[in-house]
């Protein structure tokens, strides 16, 4: 709850707001209820009994979703707005219906603005007279019923259940999963197209002029020369192309999993690196994926802004936990807010149902713990159709 202030500042007037405005609101609210709902209920044995009291709980969730507005903007209640109803996905309109009949938040929503009536008259007869003859003590009065406001906004007008907050949770990190995916998928366009392929295009240049004077009959050092350039091309085609092939799955990895790919991501690094990874099998393709990418990206960071002289990885499991902790003794003052990178890996962490934490103080030493689930390796070709 927010502390009590006895000044009548902007949030005081704020709550007294609320509760004036609680009378008309409660009102509405009640005789909203007694209308259409009740009358749909009455009239359940005939045929319009059912759809109109489909329609009035819709309606129900709009009263609520206004409600949560109205808390957010006057008394500061953050409130997640619940999940709609996948009425695209149910079916024919019977089912529409009955999924729209049973659904407790709009019924939450109906129990909230019918005992709201008698707390709305309370609440306008206490608050109107306060302003004159209480003023005094009017901050102290208004915290005090908007914190019952609070309470009842949180109790009935909130997600249903833990099942409600965690569809949010996911539709948010599916949105993230995509958007990551479509950034590594640029990445990869743009790698390609800045380097081996311009290479391979001068490759393919170069020997065509070579072809060209070998059938002119003039194999002289010139040739030889377009020739060893060309050569030279596609080394460095083959080198980038290596490159970008580590970027998007290390061979290592696949091969020997993440010690050895960690290691050897640790030996690229300009600061000294201990490396110490103590599990006693794989975990999932995608775990190991982002587990090393995590590593990398971190000691990428250690290099360029640290300041550093020597760094750690740790990486064990914890029941159904993967753990990482990256730590070195630079300079500090690492946050999650100040760049793409730190708040890139939290948000793919996150979108695993993983943990990404930074501690970090000026002068430092800085420590970066992630921690993912734990889901056990599946052998190669599992789940696929076998080859007739």
């Amino acid at each position: 709850m927010p502390p009590v202030r006895p000044a009548l500042d902007v949030q005081t007037w704020k709550e007294i707001a609320h509760l004036l405005a609680n009378l008309p609101m409660s009102l509405f609210g009640f005789v909203y209820v007694m209308t259409v709902l009740f009358t749909g209920a009455s009239l359940t044995l005939t045929v319009v009994g059912l759809p109109l009291l489909a329609l009035g709980l819709a309606g129900a969730r709009l009263v609520g979703r206004f409600e949560r507005g109205r808390a957010r903007l006057l008394l500061g209640v953050r409130i997640d707005e619940p999940s709609r109803l996948p009425l695209r996905r149910a079916g024919g309109p019977l089912a529409r219906m009955w999924l729209a009949l049973k659904d407790p938040v709009a019924w939450r929503t109906v129990l909230y603005d019918f005992v709201r009536l008698p707390w709305g008259i309370l609440t306008f007869t206490v608050v109107l007279p306060a302003l004159f003859v209480l003023w005094p003590v009017l901050p102290y009065i208004a915290r005090g019923l908007t914190n019952v406001d609070r309470a009842m906004v949180r109790a009935l007008l909130s997600p249903s259940d833990e099942l409600e907050r965690r569809i949010a949770e996911l539709e948010s990190d599916r949105g993230v999963v995509v958007d990551t995916a479509a950034a590594d998928l640029r990445r990869i366009e743009r790698d390609l197209h800045d380097g081996a392929q311009a290479r391979l295009v001068n490759l393919a240049m170069g020997l065509g002029l070579a072809k060209e004077k070998l059938q002119e009959g003039r194999a002289d050092d010139v040739v030889a020369a377009m020739v060893e350039e060309a050569h030279g091309e596609v080394k460095l085609a083959l080198q980038e192309l290596r490159d970008l092939a580590r970027g998007i799955h290390p061979a290592v990895l696949t091969d020997r999993g993440l010690d050895a790919a960690l290691s050897a991501v640790a030996s690229r690094c300009t600061v000294p690196v201990k490396v110490t990874v103590d599990l006693a099998s794989r975990p999932a393709q995608a775990i190991e994926g982002i587990a090393y990418f995590t590593v990398s990206e971190l000691l990428q960071n250690i290099s360029k802004h640290s300041g550093a002289r020597s760094a750690s990885v740790d990486v064990w499991r914890t029941d159904e936990r993967l753990l990482i902790q990256v730590g070195d003794d630079g300079r500090g003052g690492a946050r999650l807010d100040a760049g793409t990178g730190m708040r890139g890996l939290a948000e793919r962490l996150d979108a695993v149902d993983g943990v990404f934490v930074v501690e970090s103080p000026v002068g430092g030493p800085t420590t970066v713990t992630a921690e993912l689930p734990w889901r056990e390796r599946q052998p190669e070709g599992w789940g696929k159709p076998p080859v007739p």
